[in-house]
């Protein structure tokens, strides 16, 4: 199905990001692998030009409803774990300014999402160190620089806390200058414990009306 108007565009759009959201949603797809198996789902083509598929805040919405229709308490009670344990490993590296991202901070996290930090600090070493000498074992590797690909890639940790996987960007101080931007919808790119804190406690009023 290709689409020969603005209006078809839009609704082989919606159809995608809806295809994509399910596979995130059920088994843990990448936005990016998700998006390009669903336009080829929908398109019947090898290779969907970019022009089709929606951006991730259409697809993000997506994976909400889907979450709301068929996930519900379940979903739910997955995040608030999540955000938990985000939580206590936050306000333990509290010196290196942790802040945490994706999907456990937009609300859409299930039960194949890990936790995402970003620590800045003024050497890795430090938080590799820390975390050492706390006998956490950790796996690094590299993840792209939140600011674009004109920047180094930035050295990751990964461990885990309270039976979760946690993967922890680490940037240098001169980085959080930058940190702080809202995402094209005005939604928070990244949070640190307080605002976390701050929506954990909204989630528990939502729950008890």
């Amino acid at each position: 199905m290709m689409p020969n108007s603005n209006d078809d565009l839009q609704q082989v759009r919606a159809r995608i990001a809806a295809t994509a959201a399910r596979m995130i949603a059920q088994d843990g797809a990448d936005y990016s692998t998700a998006k390009t198996k669903a336009a080829r789902q929908v398109l019947g083509v090898d290779r969907p030009s970019p022009n089709y598929l929606p951006d991730n805040l259409q697809v993000e919405d997506e994976v909400r409803r889907y979450q709301a229709l068929f996930l519900g308490p379940a979903q739910a009670a997955r995040l608030h774990h999540l955000r938990a344990a985000a939580l206590e490993v936050m306000d333990q590296l509290a010196e290196f300014r942790p802040y945490i991202t994706g999907a456990v901070l937009n609300g859409t996290a299930g039960e194949h999402d890990d936790i995402h930090l970003q620590l800045f600090a003024d050497s890795a070493k430090e938080v590799e160190i820390w975390l050492l000498n706390r006998n956490v074992n950790i796996e690094i590797s590299e993840t792209p620089h939140f600011k674009g690909g004109r920047y180094d890639p930035v050295e990751t940790v990964s461990f885990t806390w309270q039976k979760e996987m946690v993967h922890a960007e680490l940037y240098d101080m001169n980085d959080l200058r930058g940190a702080l931007k809202t995402r094209a919808d005005g939604s928070l790119q990244r949070a640190d414990a307080a605002t976390l804190r701050t929506l954990m406690n909204n989630d528990s009023l939502e729950h008890d009306e």
